[in-house]
Order: C-alpha cells, then sequence, then structure tokens
C-alpha cells in the first residue's frame, strides 16, 4: 500500500476493557504512522468511553452486537454504514473472523491483521501471528502487527485521558462519600467479570487494606481513604470488604461509567487488584499497581511498565485460564496476606510527596525508598543466561515443574542486575523435547515455575527461548548456533554490542563468541590447567570464570563501568 494514499482508516478495536489499553500504545503508533489521516475506531460502547478525547482517535463509532447490529441483517447495516464512509484502510486488532468479515462486505481495499480464525482469505495484508511459544506480552502483539507498516522500537506505557470536568466531578462525589482532596486513598478491585477464578479472596483483601490504612504516614490534616470498586453485580462483595474496614471507605462497585471509573482510579495513591481492566486503567494512570494472577498468564497481561507489583504462586496447573477452578483454587487461596502487604507497602514507599509508612505497634519501622539514588549502569545492556545448572539444579532432563529448584544466590544475583537496568534473557537447548523425554506443555510449566520463583526474588526474565530439538536435527537455534539470539535481537529490538552471556557450558561460550557478547563461565572450582587446554581447544575460553552467579554478576557490573555506553 501507499502510505500517502491513505486518507481514512478503519480500527477495529478488541472488546475487552482491559485489552482495549493494552491496545492504546498501538493506537498512537498508528497514528504516528499516518499522522493526516482521519482514525475512526469501532469499539463495544464500554470501550468506546475508554477513548473519549484520546489525541489518536478522529471519530468513534460503536458496534452494538446486543441492538442495532445484532444478528446478520445488524451486522449487514454496518457494512454499509462502514462502506459509506470510503475507508482506504482497515487495521483489525480484534482477532475474529467478523472483523474481517465486516471490513470485506463494508469494500475496504486494504484490510490489515493477524492471519487468525481462518480469515486470511478475507484480508489484503495478513500478517503472520507471532509464535505463541513466545509468550509476547499483549502490549507487544498488538504493537508488533504494525511492525511491517513501518512502526519501529519498543512500546510505550499505555496512556489514557481523562477530561479536567470528569475528575472535578469526582471530586465532588468523592466530598460526598466523606473524601477531602488531600486524602491518601487506597483504591481495592476485588471482582473480575471472567469468572470467579480469577478473583482473591475478599476477606483478605480487607485484611491488607486495612493493615496498610493503619501504617501508611499521614501529614497533619490527612487521613487514609479507600474506594472499592466493581461491576455491575459486584455490589455486595464491596459492601462485604467495606464492612470489614476501619477506615473511611467509599464504595463505587456497579455504580459508575466508564469515564467516572477512570476518574476515580486517576485519583487513587494505590490500587490493589485481581487481573482486570481497572487495573491497566490504573498502569495507564501511572497509578501503582499490586495485582494478585491466578489462573491467567501475568506474562502476557500484566500491567505494562515497571512500576507495578504481581504477586502469585508458582502452582504446576496456572495458568489454566479457566473461569472457575474446577479443584481447590491453589492459584489463589495459596497467595498470603503478608505476601501482598510486603507487596503494597513497597509500592506505597515509592511515591513521591509526603505519603510514606510509619511502623505500627512493635513492628519495624519501613523507610521511603529514594529511587532518584538507582543507577542505570546496564541500561541497553542484555545478559543471556543458560538455564539448567547456571539459574537451577541440572538433574539431567528437567521433566516435572515442581522439581525445579534455584541454585543458590541466583535470584538475588539476578534482581541486581535488574536493578541498574539490564535485560535477562534465557536461551536453552531442551532436546528432551526431541527425544520425546517431555512435551511442550511440560517445559511451559517448568517455564512457568521458574519465572515464578525468580519473580517472588523481584526478577522478571525478559524473555525465556528454547531450542526443543534433537541434536541430530542439524537447526539453527540449538547452541552454539545463534538461532536463539538472532530472534531475541528481532523480537525485543536488542542492541548487537552490548551482550553479556553466562552459562556452565562450553557451548554457552562458544554461542558467546559468535554473538561478540562478552562471557562468563560458571564453574564450582577453579579450572585446572588441563581444563583450560581443554576450553582453549574447543574455542570456548571465557572473559571470565566465577564459582556463583553472585559472583559472575560482581565480574559483569564492574566490567560495564570501563565498557562504552
Amino acid at each position: 500500500m501507499k502510505k500517502e494514499a491513505i486518507k481514512k482508516i478503519l480500527v477495529r478495536g478488541p472488546n475487552w476493557l482491559g485489552d482495549a489499553v493494552m491496545c492504546e500504545p498501538a493506537l498512537r503508533g498508528l497514528r504516528g504512522l499516518f499522522p493526516d489521516a482521519q482514525v475512526t475506531l469501532l469499539v463495544k460502547p464500554a470501550v468506546a468511553d475508554l477513548f473519549v478525547g484520546h489525541p489518536a482517535v478522529t471519530r468513534l463509532l460503536t458496534y452494538d452486537i446486543k441492538g442495532r447490529h445484532a444478528g446478520f441483517s445488524g451486522k449487514w447495516a454496518l457494512a454499509k454504514q462502514l462502506r459509506r464512509q470510503g475507508f482506504d484502510l482497515a487495521v483489525l486488532f480484534q482477532n475474529a473472523f467478523e472483523a474481517a468479515f465486516l471490513t470485506f462486505l463494508a469494500r475496504v481495499p486494504c484490510r490489515y491483521g493477524y492471519a487468525t480464525d481462518g480469515r486470511s482469505v478475507l484480508l489484503s495484508d495478513p500478517v503472520a501471528v507471532p509464535d505463541p511459544r513466545m509468550l509476547l506480552h499483549q502490549v507487544r502483539y498488538y504493537w508488533d502487527l504494525l511492525k511491517p507498516l513501518g512502526l519501529m522500537g519498543d512500546p510505550p506505557v499505555p496512556e489514557l485521558v481523562v477530561l479536567p470536568e470528569e475528575e472535578q466531578a469526582m471530586v465532588g462525589r468523592c466530598a460526598q462519600g466523606g473524601l477531602t482532596p488531600t486524602d491518601i486513598v487506597v483504591g481495592i478491585n476485588p471482582g473480575s467479570t471472567y469468572g470467579d477464578a480469577k478473583r482473591w479472596l475478599p476477606e483478605r483483601f480487607a485484611e491488607v487494606t486495612e493493615q496498610l490504612c493503619r501504617t501508611i504516614h499521614t501529614s497533619p490534616g490527612q487521613q487514609v481513604s479507600v474506594v472499592i470498586f466493581g461491576a455491575k453485580g459486584e455490589e455486595h462483595l464491596g459492601q462485604e470488604i467495606a464492612a470489614r474496614l476501619s477506615s473511611r471507605s467509599l464504595v463505587l462497585s456497579g455504580a459508575t461509567t466508564i469515564r467516572e471509573l477512570m476518574a476515580a482510579v486517576k485519583r487513587c495513591s494505590l490500587l490493589l487488584t485481581n487481573d482486570t481492566g481497572p487495573m491497566h486503567i490504573a498502569s495507564a494512570f501511572k497509578v501503582p499497581v499490586v495485582a494478585v494472577f491466578g489462573p491467567t498468564d501475568w506474562r502476557t497481561t500484566s500491567p505494562f511498565g515497571g512500576a507495578h507489583a504481581i504477586v502469585r504462586e508458582p502452582v504446576d496447573c496456572a495458568p489454566c485460564l479457566l473461569r472457575e477452578c474446577p479443584i481447590d483454587h491453589r492459584c489463589m487461596t495459596r497467595v498470603t496476606v503478608d505476601q501482598v502487604y510486603e507487596a503494597a507497602t513497597k509500592q506505597i514507599a515509592g511515591l513521591s510527596g509526603s505519603s510514606g509508612l510509619s511502623s505500627s505497634s512493635g513492628s519495624t519501622q519501613i523507610h521511603k525508598i529514594n529511587q532518584t539514588n538507582q543507577t542505570n549502569l546496564l541500561d541497553g545492556i542484555t545478559v543471556f543466561l543458560d538455564r539448567d545448572g547456571t539459574l537451577n539444579y541440572d538433574p539431567g532432563y528437567l521433566k516435572i515443574a515442581a522439581d525445579l529448584k534455584l541454585l543458590a544466590g541466583v535470584g538475588p544475583a539476578l534482581a541486581r542486575l535488574k536493578k541498574v537496568g539490564a535485560k535477562l534473557v534465557v536461551v536453552t537447548n531442551q532436546s528432551g523435547v526431541g527425544r520425546g523425554i517431555l512435551t511442550l506443555k511440560d517445559l511451559e510449566a517448568i517455564h512457568a515455575r521458574l519465572q515464578g520463583l525468580l519473580e517472588q526474588e523481584d526478577v522478571a526474565l525478559d524473555a525465556i527461548y528454547f531450542c526443543p530439538h534433537h541434536p541430530d536435527d542439524g537447526c539453527r537455534c540449538r547452541k552454539p548456533n545463534v538461532g536463539m539470539v538472532e530472534r531475541a535481537v528481532s523480537e525485543l529490538q536488542l542492541d548487537f554490542r552490548r551482550f553479556y552471556l553466562i552459562g556452565d557450558h562450553a557451548r554457552d561460550i562458544q554461542l558467546a563468541h559468535r554473538v561478540g557478547a562478552k562471557s562468563v563461565l560458571l564453574t564450582p572450582a577453579l579450572a585446572d590447567a588441563q581444563s583450560l587446554e581443554r576450553l582453549k581447544a574447543e574455542k570456548a575460553m571465557p572473559d571470565a570464570m566465577a564459582k556463583s552467579m553472585a559472583e559472575a554478576v560482581d565480574w559483569i557490573l564492574e566490567d560495564a563501568k570501563t565498557r562504552p555506553r
């Protein structure tokens, strides 16, 4: 397509509130690609409310699937309406067959979207779906759809717009509930329209909030207040939690429009929540979030950006993506009040302004965190990590997720790298899949546990790449071949000139040489002369050797100080 010929663009947005927020960076990216075009966003009514006044959108059209657009006749009427608009390009962020069919009926000449749901024949420009094993965050999934159109770089954090008059109206509504403009507001979103499986226990939400309200320091004239959010049908949930609180609370469950919800969430100093749409709204307004995850995949739908905390228990059956738990709901019941409280105190302590934490009776005082003292020594640097024998004990072929155990000191050492800006990417040979020893589902569960255990140490891996092939397959991805690193460079937009690699095998060091990375070989004891000769013969001499991950990180941090930025 010729970009200069594109004057009117139709965008079919996602149907769910959270998905729509995660799509927002791509919507801004589209506006950047076509700055002079009219952009019309076609979405369901609730999602349309989300984008009122948004600078990337010229016009909003609502898709009323339960009303005037119900059935085939309703869709035909909508297609005729769209045809009259004379759109040059349709961008389909919604993956359904119906989205492509509507734009086909509307005779939009350029129909652009992922080749999902058997709709490739209806798209003039189908885009290959990313490998599902990559577990892209949904923000990146939408952003990457536009890369063939010329969109570059990484997606920004989602942003939403609330009008000044809407903020003032919410101030007045809060005042009617006893909240003042100077209050420190803790928001709670204990429900989920997706299903009960995503809900943490309401009494635990109440207990965490009660502890927080007792320990948050306030200035003279300030108070800590609680606002409880929820959809229609969740009013009882909000009232149940409010009844357990001693702090002033305002229950807005089932009592807000989307625009009012946005204004109220923006007013919060912190949001405690399940994996829901309001979680993403809070993230878009830069409200610190503590989110409890259970059956859904935190790797793809967590709040996007760095100022948030995920609390979860790495059970073998999660993420299952089920609406109702068929067993004992262990992914949620094992998340404790103490875990969520600890995450919340860290979030509150990182806030600017007068709101910090004071000590409660008999407890140790928690001081505010001065985030400005953190350096960005490893900004733009990627550290590639082997898995077995480097991050976790290597029992041979690891087949059961519960058997994965981190090596001593791995979590704290990697946390030091993340704290100074490094990206952490695992590259691991897993020929057990090709040999039939374990399945891809087994491997996914193992990696879910690995990420979960590291998250408990405040370490978020940026990606895990694995080679599932048999050594005899001659694939390009098996280390020391460079396929996994090349893929990471392409998908994560990495700088080839700024790599480190930590591994425990000669093939890891050989891979480092091939991609120009500085390397650290983990070895439990000092290498003797014979071992050094063998490494030289295998062309696997590392830049450094270390007995532990902590020593390897020490070396990287020292080396980075002298490395050109």
